[in-house]
């Protein structure tokens, strides 16, 4: 026995409409649950990315760090970071000389 035996015309066309609403409904929640994992993956894509970046930002600051303050192969020559710090220090002990002798 079928189980649309037994209705009316209007009962099933009110059935077939509803089973298209329904099947609507349906079709647009698995829509937005695609979009909502879109979004995601692309959020996600995205801070990987950016984490990638600042890494490869970070590598790059360490780097120069390294080349700043290290010799270079020629060990009689000093690293430019250490010159700087011998001037400053130098500039700082000439600055308190000049303030003793004429203050």
């Amino acid at each position: 026995m079928s189980e649309d035996e037994g209705l009316s015309e209007a009962e099933r066309a009110e059935l077939e409409r509803l089973r298209a609403e329904k099947a609507e409904r349906d079709e647009a929640a698995r829509a937005a649950a695609e979009r909502a994992e879109l979004e995601r993956l692309r959020a996600q894509s995205d801070a990987d990315e950016a984490a990638r970046e600042q890494e490869a930002h970070d590598a790059r600051a360490r780097e120069r760090g390294r080349k700043m303050m290290e010799p270079d192969e020629d060990d009689l020559k000093m690293a430019p970071g250490q010159k700087i710090v011998i001037l400053v220090m130098v500039g700082v002990a000439l600055i308190w000389l000049l303030a003793t002798q004429l203050g």
